[in-house]
């Protein structure tokens, strides 16, 4: 009996450990349920938080009216077997853009979620001695069933300290940024293009300066200081900061921290429209970042976003405007023409008859963009024609972003990573564009 109900255990064991360490991603995820976005998760997704097989175990224990708990034990680790199984065959079919990060907060979150776990066993054996394993499976089995649920009341419990760690953690970031004098920090936020502008503009700085981009898409206040932290290079000369946001005042709280000097906005779209209420409110979220500049500083707008020429913002810095149709930018790009190799264009400057020509392995119109914010701020920072020319033949294509890759005489244009319908529909404009027979998967 003791060695089946080992068995047993053993096996309702991995299953719990199987769907914590789900709830732990959904709850990564979902930014540990800031502004509630990982009960909305939940609740957007109850077929997969309450999946039916659990709910069948759960009421097994009807069966203790006719089998003995030898057979009731058997019947259970059966069960849990073949749920671990079609579990795991589950999470492995599911597209997941980034893997569960165990951080410093999910270890804390483990210890308070094992707190929970132990108590609640020790409270059963000790109110159900006399018949424990009725007791143990129908416990396991509502841990099991609302797993997410329990893991966010883990994440409650941790809150406080959660707060106090954050804190600590920022007064070293803002410590940190005080003592690098000369670093000048770039601020880049928009609803699209945020990560590839950031890359982009890196390369072409590099050229002249060490520029430090936040790495992959930290541009959370915890992905700001963790960067700030741990990864940013004391010789610096520059920090370029991409900002997310889902609803009013996260850039604000960004800009805060990291107090930039010089603005990027790439692309004023409808990301997060549900967070934010309206478009007009992601109008006046990215904006923050621009009226957050100091008099003295210089913000890099697209003249041809009419979300952005229409936004009358509160700012007297300098405004660059960039532009590909209104003819009226101050930085302009014209004559393009794409490939299998990639893109060249005429860059053309306010006040300047003569044009550039520029070449980078880069695909699409988006990238355009971002191209010419990186020569406007590149050039404002003193950074010569020649050497702009240079840094932007450089540029490297962000993984899975419109990444040009050759495989044989095949030509592969890998945008897996993007999931919103303009990045779609670039891709598409990008494929229309290549010459020869074009297959979409």
């Amino acid at each position: 009996m003791n060695n089946l109900f080992l068995l047993c255990s053993f096996s309702t064991f991995i299953y719990l450990i199987f769907k914590t360490k789900k709830s732990f991603h959904m709850l990564q995820q979902n930014w540990y349920n800031e502004d509630n976005r990982y009960l909305k998760w939940i609740f957007h997704n109850r077929k997969k938080v309450f999946l039916h097989y659990d709910l069948l175990i759960l009421i097994l224990f009807i069966f203790k009216l006719f089998l003995n708990n030898k057979a009731l034990i058997i019947l259970y680790s059966f069960f849990y077997i073949i749920s671990s199984y079609l579990f795991l065959r589950e999470v492995k079919n599911e597209q997941k853009k980034k893997p569960l990060v165990v951080t410093a907060r999910i270890k804390r979150l483990s210890i308070t979620l094992s707190i929970i776990y132990g108590f609640v066993f020790s409270y059963i054996y000790f109110t159900f001695n006399t018949d424990y394993t009725i007791g143990y499976l129908v416990t396991i089995g509502l841990l099991i069933y609302f797993n997410y649920f329990v893991v966010f009341c883990a994440n409650i419990i941790n809150k406080p300290i959660e707060k106090q760690v954050f804190y600590y953690y920022k007064r070293q970031a803002v410590k940190r940024l005080k003592n690098m004098n000369n670093l000048e920090v770039i601020g880049i936020t928009g609803s699209y293009g945020k990560t590839s502008s950031k890359n982009i503009l890196s390369d072409i700085l590099n050229i002249k300066y060490n520029a430090f981009p936040t790495p992959k898409n930290f541009n959370t206040t915890y992905g700001l200081i963790n960067t700030i932290n741990n990864y940013l290079d004391k010789f610096s000369d520059i920090f370029i900061a991409e900002m997310g946001a889902s609803a009013k005042g996260d850039i604000k709280e960004l800009c805060n921290l990291v107090k930039p000097k010089y603005g990027i906005l790439t692309k004023i779209g409808t990301a997060h429209l549900e967070s934010f209420g309206s478009r007009e409110n992601i109008q006046k979220g990215k904006f923050e970042l621009i009226e957050s500049l100091p008099s003295d500083g210089v913000a890099i707008l697209n003249k041809d976003d009419e979300y952005q020429v229409s936004y009358k913002f509160k700012n007297d810095c300098k405004i660059i405007w960039i532009g590909i149709e209104n003819k009226d930018a101050d930085v302009i790009a014209e004559n393009i023409t794409m490939s299998n190799k990639g893109m060249s264009f005429d860059c053309k400057f306010k006040n300047d008859d003569k044009r550039y020509t520029f070449t980078t392995r880069l695909l699409g119109t988006a990238n355009i963009y971002n191209i010419l914010a990186g020569i406007a701020l590149g050039y404002e920072l003193g950074i010569s024609i020649d050497e702009l020319i240079l840094g932007v033949k450089k540029v490297t294509s962000v993984e899975h972003r419109l990444e040009l890759k050759k495989i044989g005489t095949l030509n592969i244009i890998d945008d897996s990573y993007n999931s919103n319908p303009v990045g779609s529909k670039m891709a598409v404009e990008v494929l229309g564009l290549m010459p020869g027979k074009k297959i979409i998967v």
